[in-house]
């Protein structure tokens, strides 16, 4: 049985106090200790209450000293635990029924407007109430925080901690489109990124018309969010046939409505394509205003009768929904109560007793910010030249990354703290040269990261007596030589926002935890001198208000060894150009430095700032920089690391530019899940597609691995052009890695995408009483994609670390098919798919397995019981590469038939992939009967037609008749 401490006293150690507090919140688990130990089960007197609750809990130690023993030092066990109690948090939480810490930012470019905030708080609490009532009465919105912008005046404002636009979870912002939509990365019950809602949509009524009340919208957009479930209607493929019948693709198909072309604003018969019996692409589908199903509000959450989920007992497993593709054709319903973040907490959770109370709202500003650079200048510091590649990267950030206005401190620390500068206000490029200046040099001493911590949170406290929402970048190359128990707790509950940069793989461990617990973002940094990592950090260390069109780019950040030349093209394109500079540092010697203009203008030494004791030469373009490719060349006679970072910012006010933003999907790995890299290409909100990126992953020890990312939506992409280009990273190492990625447009093939993934759909308009009432017209921009000019970007994502459980890295199945598709020619199955790989999305998988049945529920629940395809003769390819496999089929099979295919993947140690997507195909033969109907109501359109050409037909008929019959009645009477 387990045991726990009763409420501590003094003369407990900080271990008791520790796991009594996990006890008592509930959070009682297997906490491993330095890999091996678990801080569950204790006999010492003092520590012997017993909860029958978390009798699981897992292994444990059997006295007191045999885990102080295996621990060694108490307070290695205690940072560990520590790192485990609750802090302020950037996280949406749900305590008990009630989900709390919900951020609301409002973007900087968003105009004052009280009414605004009116309308998030009415959407929120009716989204609380259509949650509640959705979730059989189980869980509502406790309470919201709502960040305004700065330049807004509010009074009744408290200032803001840890919260920021960029790591809030629903966001007020202006984009292209009024649209609701979720930003979604990962598979299917991992949860989103987060909510956009522009400003018009929240005080434009004609929304409500468009895409539904706005509180079901929101419960919509949430269930994307919190639960990572995908819509149940597909805007590229809006129809299928089921059996030779047509059916509109939703969730469920007790969802009723007629489809119309809308052409010079009015409703038409739809056009049938003879080859595939598919309405054509115009034609939309019109819901009845009035239902008789309550479900679901992942297909229409505009419709009233509908409030809830589908559930497996009405859910459409035909529909190629993003559901059905993404979630293994699994209800909506399933996946929130037995895949989503939520499904332990649900399936306990009994119903409230009682309606609940509307949500608690609290407005918050961030006022003009303050940052403390806390900088470790210890002995060890004079390892490898860190303090001076240190020194660097502060001036950078310094130089180009501070914005104007804002408050800046340094603060040293090695066996000693000492304030290197009080909160200067950034005024000038004086102030900013004067505070470089003040960057420490010389290093010496021990490595005391309390009296640095302490002597930070000071300075920050010196404007409004506390550290609140300020910012502190905490550097350090080594473990600390003090007890960090004693002051880490105080700095994470300060308010402030802690970033930490890990310079060795030696600094200490709680540097990310730190970060993690205060919204702030951990970076490490190794010795080497080409890899830029310890520039890419600082520059990385901006608090977005989301007014990307004042915020720094990067354009570039690359470096190389080299005796000779060290060439290389940045493009500038027109999104930016404004401040832009180019920053090359070397290692020993100073070379000789080019930079062409694309006009033809080069630029050397000459028009350049040298700084010898930084080892830096610097160019800042005056005005805007011309767009095109800027050429680079570096001359050194002496063998040297160089490095080049290109910045630059927006060129006018009103374009944002393009901005990559990437992450990994775990920031801690034991090995046995895969790990994803991530990366976002996007102006405004705007996905651009078919961009070339390239990820770099640094690991402490080890070779450098580089993955091409992708955004087909195969392997680890869930959905192709998304702007989302992702990849599996396989090849994982013990320690901490960093990570960087390269997008670049310079074969004129990137797009700007006009199609929207995940948010509520638009409604064209409803039937009422048979009559179609249109919608005013959507919002949308073009169709078409909008070319983007030549780009280069790079963004550093933040380090992560990988402890493997086993002595060798994992060996992973290949990923599952996710985009397999199916056409039946005459009596050929055609087949096609993006290849997966021998690990996961890697290499080249051995062979496939291939079968088909006439029951879609039966391929899915048993795979080995549908009809083999013979495969033999199909050899995968390489993991990203186009498939196809045409076979024709066993049995003869009826016109109108729909047949159901899948797929598995094998890998050399004959480990299966899961099963691929589930795709459908009918038999169609030239037939002059049109496809069957569904359901009365949908394809009224497709009767009507047909009726009317067969009453035309008639009509001739008997006009040819009576004609012909009159032409001979006189003959008849003479």
């Amino acid at each position: 049985m387990a045991r726990v401490f009763a409420p501590f006293h003094l003369s407990l150690s900080p271990v008791c106090v520790c796991v009594y507090a996990r006890c008592c919140l509930g959070l009682c688990a297997a906490t491993p200790i330095d890999n091996a130990i678990y801080a569950v089960k204790w006999t010492r007197p003092s520590c012997s209450k017993t909860t029958p609750q978390h009798d699981a809990a897992v292994p444990i130690l059997h006295s007191w000293d045999a885990a102080y023993t295996a621990a060694m030092d108490w307070r290695t066990v205690f940072v560990v635990l520590w790192m485990l109690l609750p802090y302020p948090s950037t996280a949406i939480k749900l305590d008990g029924g009630g989900y709390v810490d919900i951020t609301i930012a409002i973007g900087a470019k968003v105009k004052q407007d009280d009414t605004l905030i009116d309308k998030i708080k009415e959407m929120v609490t009716d989204g609380s109430f259509y949650l509640y009532h959705a979730l059989d009465k189980k869980v509502y919105l406790k309470d919201a925080t709502i960040l305004v912008p700065s330049h807004w005046s509010c009074k009744s404002c408290s200032k803001a901690r840890t919260e920021s636009f960029e790591k809030a979870k629903i966001k007020i912002d202006h984009a292209k489109l009024m649209e609701p939509r979720t930003k979604l990365y990962g598979e299917c019950g991992k949860g989103g990124e987060y909510i956009h809602f522009t400003p018009d949509f929240l005080l434009n009524d004609s929304a409500i018309q468009m895409y539904g009340p706005r509180g079901k919208v929101f419960l919509h957009e949430w269930a994307h969010l919190r639960w990572g479930v995908y819509d149940e209607y597909n805007e590229e493929k809006p129809f299928y046939l089921s059996n030779g019948r047509v059916e509109y693709t939703r969730c469920t198909t007790n969802i009723e409505g007629q489809i119309f072309e809308v052409n010079g604003g009015s409703p038409q018969s739809c056009r049938i394509n003879p080859e595939t019996f598919l309405p054509s692409s115009d034609c939309k589908f019109f819901p009845n205003k009035d239902q008789n199903t309550d479900s679901s509000v992942m297909f229409s959450p505009s419709l009233e009768a509908v409030t809830t989920f589908c559930r497996e007992t009405e859910h459409n497993y035909e529909a190629e929904t993003q559901q059905n593709i993404i979630c293994n054709n699994k209800a909506t319903w399933t996946v929130i109560f037995e895949d989503s973040v939520d499904k332990d907490a649900l399936s306990f959770l009994p119903p409230l007793p009682s309606t609940p109370s509307p949500p608690i709202f609290k407005l918050l500003q961030r006022k003009k910010r303050a940052v403390c650079l806390i900088l470790d200048v210890s002995g060890s510091m004079a390892t490898e030249s860190r303090i001076l590649r240190m020194r660097q990267a502060a001036t950078h950030l310094l130089r180009n990354y501070v914005e104007e206005q804002a408050s800046v401190g340094i603060v040293k620390f090695s066996t000693a703290a000492s304030i290197v500068s009080s909160l200067t206000i950034i005024e000038s490029d004086a102030t900013r040269d004067h505070l470089i200046n003040l960057l420490p040099e010389t290093p010496g001493g021990s490595t005391n990261m309390c009296n640095g911590l302490r002597l930070g949170l000071q300075v920050l406290s010196e404007d409004d007596m506390d550290a609140i929402g300020d910012e502190i970048i905490f550097l350090t190359d080594g473990q600390a030589t003090d007890d960090v128990t004693l002051c880490i707790p105080d700095a994470i509950n300060s308010g402030a926002i802690i970033h930490t940069i890990a310079l060795s793989d030696s600094a200490h461990n709680a540097l990310q935890e730190m970060a993690d617990k205060t919204g702030g973002i951990f970076f490490y940094s190794k010795d080497d001198f080409t890899s830029n990592q310890l520039m890419d950090a600082f520059a990385s260390l901006t608090l977005s208000t989301g007014d990307h069109s004042n915020e720094p780019v990067q354009l570039e950040s690359v470096g190389t060894r080299t005796s000779d030349w060290f060439n290389g093209t940045v493009s500038v394109d027109q999104t930016v150009g404004n401040k832009t500079s180019f920053v090359i540092i070397y290692e020993r010697i100073f070379p000789a430095v080019y930079i062409q203009s694309p006009s033809g203008i080069v630029y050397t030494e000459a028009q350049m700032n040298h700084d010898n004791r930084l080892k830096t030469v610097t160019l800042k373009v005056a005005e805007t920089a011309e767009p095109g490719d800027w050429a680079y060349s570096i001359k050194t006679s002496t063998d040297q690391a160089f490095t080049i970072t290109v910045t630059s910012q927006a060129s006018h006010e009103d374009v944002p530019p393009i901005i990559v933003k990437t992450r990994m999907n775990q920031q801690v790995s034991d090995g046995t899940k895969p790990m994803t890299v991530f990366a976002e290409v996007s102006q405004n909100y705007r996905p651009v597609i078919n961009v070339e990126v390239w990820a770099t992953l640094e690991p402490a020890t080890g070779p450098i691995q580089s993955l091409q990312l992708l955004d087909n939506g195969a392997g680890a992409d869930v959905m192709a052009n998304d702007g989302i280009y992702s990849r599996y990273f396989t090849k994982m190492v013990n320690g901490r890695c960093s990570l960087k990625v390269r997008a670049k447009n310079q074969d004129g093939k990137a797009r700007f995408a006009v199609q929207k993934r995940s948010g509520a759909p638009y409604v064209p308009g409803y039937v009422v009483d048979g009559v179609v009432e249109l919608n005013p017209p959507n919002p949308s921009v073009s169709d078409e994609p909008i070319e983007v000019g030549s780009f280069t970007r790079t963004a550093t994502g933040e380090s992560f670390e990988v402890t493997l459980t086993g002595s060798t890295p994992p060996n992973f199945p290949p990923s599952k098919v996710t985009d397999l598709g199916a056409k039946i020619l005459e009596e050929a199955v055609l087949l096609s798919w993006t290849a997966p790989g021998e690990d996961l999305d890697q290499g080249r998988a051995k062979s496939y397995e291939i079968r088909w049945s006439f029951d879609l529920d039966m391929l899915r629940q048993d795979f080995s019981n549908g009809h083999v395809v013979d495969t033999a003769t199909v050899s995968p390819q390489e993991a990203g590469s186009v498939e196809q496999h045409a076979f024709n089929l066993s049995l003869p099979i009826q016109n109108g038939t729909t047949l159901f295919f899948a797929v598995q993947t094998l890998d050399e140690h004959d480990a299966k992939s899961d099963t691929s997507n589930i795709a459908s195909a009918s038999m169609i033969l030239p037939n002059p009967k049109p496809p069957g109907i569904s359901n009365p109501g949908l394809n009224l359109t497709v009767l009507v037609s047909s009726l009317c050409a067969v009453t035309i037909v008639i009509c001739i008929i008997a006009g040819v008749t009576t004609w012909a019959v009159r032409r001979r009645r006189p003959a008849l009477r003479i």
